[in-house]
């Protein structure tokens, strides 16, 4: 049975933070709806001191950012792309169009359709995440979006010069120096200065994310997000307590509501690495942000088994799983909840989240339950289409449509089927509803 030696706040006080953030967000959508560039301007300015004439960037301005780069930047963020869009590509390639005579005369077939306008965000308020730029940009190109905007928050007052020397490096058609709710207003709905986007992907804070859930249905989104979470799965065959407890407060740096979990089947571990994390903070320069995430949302869980393990997995749903065991195929094998696997200790989130080629951007809250993670696939439409070539098939599609139409009482459907097999079939098929005079007489 799972024994849990550290528990994080209640689910409680997180509703409670929770319809304070949607309260907020709810309010600014509807001034940027209302008032547009104003409304913008206003929290821009409030929220993070900017306020220019125009948030688009200058061709001049993005140039001056990507000739800020010293060589070897340049040479990091090209080597960091190569891989996110190689990956995509191999994705792409695995998607294809379809297009199969079903039965003589019935062709079915479907066509996987890039969407025409993405906005992708990318956070930058507390740290300037330049990664988030090839992960969302490159992978709707790949996809083939043929409009493609980015927002990020200026940094220190300025805009972010590595986040927009990748946004231009990604192929981003428009860079906006806009942070926060007004951002994902801005792209989702629309304003004077601004067309309004068809989908909207990238992570974000708190109120990034609430936007994101609200716009859903007006816009499409790539998930719903929240705080970065991270779960460690060890054993002290496959891990030692200083990787296991670097990995988990590498992640929990991100914010102070972020989760770090440790899951292992040895107390004697997990008591080490709760040690080991104590000496770290001591020392890790982030570690004001890392202390409070691991205060308040650390958790560690013992359980008896490799098994017992997959099933507290899988219930938790993380967004970054890391398996360090002495058999990591096993979870990979079983597990079925969460949003993407790092498998073995040479490899770690860090990884994924910067460079590898794997989007970092994954579900979040139990999503992974029911969704992956952003994907060239996010981008597209699968989109079905149907001929039907000649007048047998039609007859005999239509035979039997008349029929199941009848059955649920849609005449008008039914009568769709029936003027074709009287066109096509040369039968003499009575219009749907149609009665014989004996039933009117006896009416």
């Amino acid at each position: 049975m799972a024994r849990y030696l550290k528990l994080g706040v209640t689910s409680e006080a997180k509703a409670t933070a929770d319809r304070k953030v949607r309260d907020i967000v709810e309010a600014a959508l509807a001034d940027i709806e209302q008032r547009g560039d104003a409304a913008i301007r206003d929290m821009s300015i409030k929220f993070d001191g900017w306020n220019r004439d125009d948030y688009r960037l200058s061709q001049t301005e993005i140039d001056a950012c990507v000739d800020s780069l010293t060589p070897q930047e340049r040479k990091d963020i090209e080597f960091a792309q190569a891989q996110v869009r190689n990956f995509a590509q191999i994705q792409r390639s695995s998607i294809c169009d379809v297009e199969v005579e079903t039965m003589p005369g019935v062709i079915l077939g479907h066509r996987n359709i890039p969407i025409q306008a993405a906005g992708c965000y990318v956070p930058g308020g507390k740290y300037p995440l330049l990664a988030s730029a090839h992960m969302s940009v490159i992978t709707a190109k790949v996809a083939g979006v043929p409009r493609v905007i980015t927002c990020a928050p200026p940094f220190q007052g300025t805009p972010a010069r590595a986040i927009v020397a990748a946004q231009a490096m990604a192929g981003a058609d428009a860079i906006y120096a806009l942070g926060g709710i007004q951002a994902i207003g801005a792209m989702a709905i629309g304003t004077q200065s601004i067309d309004p986007v068809d989908i909207l992907v990238g992570p974000g804070n708190a109120f990034v994310a609430e936007a994101k859930r609200q716009l859903f249905g007006r816009v499409g989104i790539d998930l719903f997000a929240g705080p970065t979470e991270t779960l460690i799965i060890a054993d002290e065959i496959g891990c030692d307590p200083e990787i296991a407890a670097t990995d988990i407060l590498g992640q929990v740096e991100h914010g102070p509501d972020s989760p770090g979990v440790l899951l292992t089947n040895s107390e004697k571990f997990a008591r080490e690495t709760m040690a080991e994390i104590e000496r770290l903070l001591q020392i890790l320069p982030t570690a004001e942000h890392a202390r409070k995430a691991w205060e308040n949302f650390g958790e560690v869980i013992v359980c008896d088994s490799y098994e017992e393990m997959v099933g507290v997995a899988d219930e938790i749903a993380s967004e970054h799983v890391q398996v360090m065991t002495a058999d990591p195929d096993y979870f990979l094998n079983t597990m079925t909840n969460y949003g993407a696997l790092f498998l073995g200790s040479r490899t770690n989130v860090s990884y994924g989240d910067k460079v590898i080629g794997t989007n970092h951007t994954l579900p979040t809250r139990k999503a992974a339950r029911f969704t992956g993670g952003l994907w060239v696939g996010k981008f597209l439409k699968t989109c079905t289409y149907q001929k039907v070539l000649t007048d047998e098939a039609s007859t005999l599609v239509g035979e039997y449509c008349s029929r199941l139409c009848a059955l649920e009482g849609f005449a008008g459907h039914g009568e769709q089927a029936n003027i074709r097999v009287r066109r096509f079939g040369g039968r003499n098929v009575p219009y749907a509803g149609q009665v014989e005079p004996s039933e009117l007489t006896r009416a």
